[in-house]
């Protein structure tokens, strides 16, 4: 277990689904001990209303969630070199984050995170992937930083 870093920066390729997931629940799991965002390769989808139910139903709220890609971040004075560590669960946002950190010393690690988006045919089935999706992501979350810290 490594101890929790200053901040992180969870990428993937619109910002709709994986990196707020993973966004939200470190910040419920880990609290004020981090400074946690998220971008996108693109920013050309508003947050996935999947994402918002299944997180939800580990009180998680993404109600309020805007994507945003990764030069729209710098736009609003996100400036990557200010991150400790980079998290992209997409191959896409792997090379864009280290495309963009090439010249910083920062760690970008790869959680091959599954996109559940177009996956099943029911609601139900559809309600399904999200939620591996997003226990995919506690998974790596409790891997890395252990047990999520009480009365956050």
């Amino acid at each position: 277990m490594e101890p929790l870093p200053q901040s992180v920066l969870f990428c993937c390729d619109h910002n709709a689904v994986r990196s707020p997931m993973a966004e939200g629940i470190m910040k419920k799991f880990y609290g004020a001990d981090t400074y946690v965002q998220s971008v996108g390769v693109r920013n050309d989808m508003e947050i996935d209303g999947f994402c918002i139910a299944v997180c939800k139903e580990i009180d998680v709220e993404l109600d309020r969630h805007r994507s945003r890609s990764f030069d729209e971040m710098e736009q609003w004075g996100d400036d990557l070199s200010s991150f400790d560590l980079v998290v992209a669960l997409s191959p896409a946002s792997q090379r864009r984050a280290l495309e963009l950190t090439r010249f910083f010393y920062l760690d970008v690690d790869y959680w091959p995170i599954m996109d559940p988006t177009g996956l099943g045919e029911t609601r139900e089935e559809k309600i399904q992937h999200y939620r591996q999706t997003r226990d995919q992501i506690i998974k790596h979350l409790k891997a890395r930083w252990g047990e999520p810290r009480e009365n956050q």
